[in-house]
């Protein structure tokens, strides 16, 4: 059960406070651009319902690529920037919900479409081997899943037992330390 793309709204977790990088990871040097515009650029070329980000403390603008941002109170758990994001996400005329992390620089937008075609109408996570996580499609119907979340967890017990599609692990990498990015400044990517 396919989902349309102009019927999904994108969320960017922008948020993090980048204390394991040592500072604004998120502006940091990475393959020509700052860190977190590699998600965000591929996320706001597609044509979806609307484009949300919600930030923290970074020195990027995710608004001059398109995005509406939401900033999260300083030092929130991981719930609350996706609660805030879901909720801001319910006000546009949506089916679902695609939340992506802006510190996942190399997941292409073809993985993006193979979850929309992937689709369960409820949750879709992107797979990891036997791990699911984000990239993941949330269901209208799931948002209010999202609203009885607490702590630093996001949506991984929402997403335990969700239908997933697999990526390739070279897509999924989370960049938290300067040796992340060192390690995947020259690796082959996505895109």
């Amino acid at each position: 059960m396919a989902i349309s793309i102009d019927s999904v709204t994108v969320l960017l977790l922008a948020a993090g406070r980048g204390e394991r990088f040592g500072g604004d990871k998120l502006a940091a040097p990475f393959r020509g651009r700052a860190l977190g515009e590699h998600a965000a650029a591929m996320l706001a070329v597609l044509p979806c319902a609307a484009h949300i980000a919600v930030t923290g403390p970074s020195a990027i603008d995710l608004a001059a690529l398109g995005f509406d941002c939401r900033r999260a109170p300083a030092d929130a758990p991981m719930s609350v920037s996706l609660k805030l994001g879901i909720a801001a996400a319910a006000e546009s005329d949506c089916d679902a919900c695609l939340v992506a992390l802006a510190d996942m620089p190399l997941v292409p937008a073809s993985h993006i479409r193979a979850l929309l075609a992937a689709h369960d109408g409820t949750l879709t996570a992107t797979l990891s081997g036997e791990t699911r996580m984000v990239p993941a499609l949330i269901a209208r119907s799931a948002f209010p899943l999202i609203a009885a979340l607490s702590g630093d967890q996001g949506a991984r017990a929402l997403l335990r037992d969700a239908p997933g599609v697999a990526a390739s692990p070279a897509w999924l990498v989370d960049i938290d330390t300067p040796g992340d990015a060192a390690r995947n400044s020259d690796q082959p990517g996505g895109r």
